[in-house]
């Protein structure tokens, strides 16, 4: 019998507004991941409302409850390895052996694959910085093989 299709949203850079349209997009999820720059511990807890969260520290998230957040976070998902990180530039020092790495910072959505591994931004659901979008992500996966998205939030 085949795995049925997992389903994660993948946010950023909410810089502590959690905006409607990004709970839509996430509405449904099997798990959500946050990849960093929360600004504020209630978008967790909103969050969590709707699946299980995963989520690591951004360069912002200095005050105390942000400090509990990991720098990096691994989860295992129908057998595909999954790493979190702020700043991809930071990967040269958490080496990883992840099918995708998820990041953030740079407000700026990217969906690739690199060799056997998918980097993936899902952009910024915070406030508009400059011209890039607003958006979200969302991973399927099924069978142990990742389909990626990102969607552009009308706002």
């Amino acid at each position: 019998m085949k795995d049925r299709a997992i389903t994660i949203g993948v946010i950023s850079d909410t810089h502590g507004l959690l905006r409607p349209e990004a709970l839509r997009e996430l509405e449904g999820s099997d798990f959500i991941i946050h990849a960093g720059d929360v600004g504020d511990p209630a978008t967790l807890t909103e969050l969590k409302r709707i699946a299980p969260v995963t989520a690591v520290r951004g360069n912002i998230d200095t005050e105390a409850w942000a400090k509990k957040l990991p720098e990096t976070a691994t989860l295992e998902v129908s057998g595909v390895t999954i790493l979190t990180l702020h700043n991809v530039e930071h990967l040269r020092i958490h080496p990883h052996n992840a099918e995708i790495v998820i990041f953030g910072h740079s407000h700026k959505p990217h969906n690739e694959f690199h060799g056997d591994t998918l980097f993936f931004n899902p952009g910024s659901a915070g406030p508009r910085r400059f011209n890039l979008p607003v958006s979200v992500g969302r991973l399927t996966i099924k069978d142990g093989k990742p389909q990626s998205e990102i969607i552009l939030l009308k706002v």
